[in-house]
C-alpha cells in the first residue's frame, strides 16, 4: 500500500501552545506528531510514503531523513499554498499505483486500513471516505450516506446531536481523480468531494476507533493526555471506554523514541 501524507499545514492556532513549526511537528512528549501518523501507517502494511509539504518543509525532510531513515519516502514539495486538492493533486505525480491512501497529518484515526482498502476496491470507488460517527459537535460537517453506503451530500458546519463526519482518511482512485478538469489550487473538500458527488461514485465506511484532530488546542492536549495514559498502563478513559488498541500504536511509538 502506498500513502500520501499532507503535511503541508500552518498550525496556526496551535501558535498559542505549540513553537512556529509546521503542525505535523508539534510535539507530543517531545515526539514530532507526524511519527504517529507514519508508526500507524506502517502498523497498517503501508510500505510507500508521499509527503506533501509546504510549510517550513526542510524541517520536516530533516526529522524525516534523520529519524526515518530507511523510510521508502518521496517529497512533493509546494512553492506556494495550493490548498487540499492542489497538494494531494501534485503528489499524485510521484504514485506508482492507482489506489492511494490519503491522510491529514494532523488527525489520528486509528481504523483497519485492509478493511477500508477491501471496502473501496468492492465499491470500485473513485474516492472512499473513512467515517467517524460523532455524538453533540459542531466543529465538523456531517456525511450522508444511504443504506449502500454511497455518500450522497455533504452539509456544512453546524450543532448536530448525531451524525458521521469526514475523518480526513480517503483511499483515493488516482486516475479518476486526474481525469477531472481540476485547477492547480484547490480544496480537496470543497472543488473535488462536493462537486463530483453527483456522480455517484464516492463511498463512506463508518469506523468506531479512536479519532482526534489536534488541530486546536484542546484536542492537541487531549491527545498528549491520552498519550500519558496509555504509557502509564492506565488504558480506561471516556468514561471506561478502551482507546480502541491505539495502545499498541503508543507503544511502538514509545520504543521507538525511548
Amino acid at each position: 500500500m502506498e500513502a500520501i501524507i499532507l503535511a503541508g499545514g500552518l498550525g496556526t492556532r496551535l501558535r498559542s501552545v505549540v513553537a512556529d513549526v509546521p503542525k505535523c511537528m508539534a510535539p507530543i512528549c517531545n515526539i514530532p506528531f507526524i511519527s504517529f501518523i507514519i508508526t500507524y501507517l506502517q502498523n497498517e502494511g503501508v510500505e510507500k510514503f508521499i509527503f506533501s509539504l509546504g510549510y517550513k518543509s526542510e524541517i520536516v525532510i530533516n526529522f524525516l531523513d534523520e529519524k526515518f531513515t530507511p523510510l521508502n519516502k518521496k517529497y512533493s514539495t509546494e512553492t506556494e499554498p495550493l490548498g487540499t486538492g492542489g497538494a494531494i493533486k501534485k503528489a499524485c505525480e510521484h504514485a506508482t499505483t492507482n489506489d492511494v491512501i490519503v491522510v491529514n497529518a494532523d488527525t489520528m484515526f486509528n481504523i483497519n486500513l485492509s478493511t477500508l482498502f477491501s471496502f473501496h476496491t468492492q465499491k470500485k470507488a473513485s474516492c472512499t471516505l473513512a467515517l467517524k460517527k460523532l455524538e453533540n459537535f459542531d466543529r465538523y460537517g456531517i456525511v450522508e450516506s444511504n443504506t449502500n453506503h454511497l455518500i450522497s451530500n455533504f452539509k456544512e458546519k453546524q450543532f448536530s446531536r448525531l451524525g458521521n463526519i469526514n475523518g480526513g482518511m480517503y483511499i483515493l482512485n488516482v486516475t479518476d481523480f486526474l481525469s477531472k478538469e481540476l485547477p492547480t489550487k484547490f480544496s480537496f473538500e470543497k472543488d473535488y468531494l462536493e462537486k463530483y458527488v453527483i456522480e455517484n461514485r464516492f463511498y463512506g465506511s463508518t469506523f468506531e476507533n479512536y479519532f482526534i484532530d489536534i488541530g486546536i488546542p484542546q484536542d492537541y492536549k487531549k491527545f498528549e493526555e491520552d498519550y500519558n495514559l496509555i504509557r502509564s498502563k492506565n488504558y480506561k478513559i471516556n468514561n471506561g471506554a478502551e482507546l480502541d488498541g491505539i495502545e499498541i500504536l503508543f507503544e511502538t511509538i514509545a520504543t521507538i523514541f525511548d
